[in-house]
């Protein structure tokens, strides 16, 4: 866990309030200990993944060196007790360093990240984000970009990039189908593209007629982020993994102030 103060849990003065959810970082071994509890619960127990860790933890090398985001839920019947129930875990660069910077991030493992190097100083790498079962309604997601937006503000990077995943277990159909949109709407530059070193291969699958956008990727998009390149196979947790790459000085402006917490511009909606 690294040392970076910011204060990401004041009151949003333009959202309603609620008492049975806060945003926080990681403060302690405790908290980030529950957060690889979730982690575990989600990837291991309820999608079957190969987590790394031991029992009952999903916990490898780069824990101690990110920033843990957590959304803690505090039910009505017990206020006493705070469950973590979402949580996304964050690499600011100062935290990196390896030589050369890409060898030091998380997706390295699934990508040649050799053409961003020149951006991976003003970087911060997201992963590992999950949101239990029974609080995927919208506020858990929302809490955890909201963090994001003012973590990226408060320490000042430019760029936010990450894996993000689509589950295989429908036969690779959302994969293939999410794939597809990329292509047309939103690929990176070709100087940005980074080859997978395990390709997922969409050619074959049939697509659903409705494919669903996971929420974390559908906020990347929204937020003006670019795909780098082909998806990656990940074979231990099941999915086809997205590179992508938000560049803050290029975002939609509008929503990045209001995952930050600021009121949209009057007549418009936030959606």
């Amino acid at each position: 866990m690294t040392t970076t103060e910011l204060l990401l849990d004041a009151p949003d003065p333009h959202r309603p309030a609620t008492d049975s959810y806060r945003l926080t970082l990681a403060y302690s071994a405790e908290d980030v200990d529950a957060a690889r509890r979730l982690r575990f619960d989600v990837f291991s127990t309820e999608f079957g993944a190969l987590t790394p860790g031991p029992d009952g933890l999903d916990a490898d090398e780069f824990d101690d060196l990110c920033d843990h985001l957590i959304v803690w839920h505090t039910s009505t019947d017990r206020p006493d007790h705070r469950e973590a129930v979402a949580t996304y875990r964050l690499l600011p660069p100062h935290a990196n360093d390896a030589s050369p910077l890409a060898a030091g991030l998380y997706s390295s493992a699934e990508f040649d990240l050799s053409p961003l190097e020149p951006l991976l100083g003003s970087a911060v790498e997201a992963g590992r984000s999950c949101v239990r079962a029974d609080h995927r309604s919208g506020t858990a997601v929302s809490l955890l970009w909201g963090g994001i937006a003012r973590y990226m503000h408060l320490s000042g990077y430019r760029y936010l990039m990450g894996c993000g995943s689509v589950s295989l277990a429908d036969g690779g159909g959302a994969a293939a189908a999410f794939d597809d949109l990329v292509q047309r709407k939103h690929l990176a530059p070709d100087h940005l593209r980074c080859a997978p070193r395990r390709t997922f291969d969409p050619v074959g699958i049939e697509r659903p007629a409705r494919p669903a956008i996971p929420p974390l990727l559908k906020g990347y998009l929204r937020l003006g982020a670019v795909v780098c390149g082909s998806p990656a196979l990940d074979v231990e947790f099941g999915t086809a993994d997205f590179l992508v790459l938000l560049d803050l000085e290029t975002a939609d402006q509008r929503y990045l102030r209001f995952f930050a917490g600021e009121r949209p511009p009057a007549g418009q909606s936030s959606r």
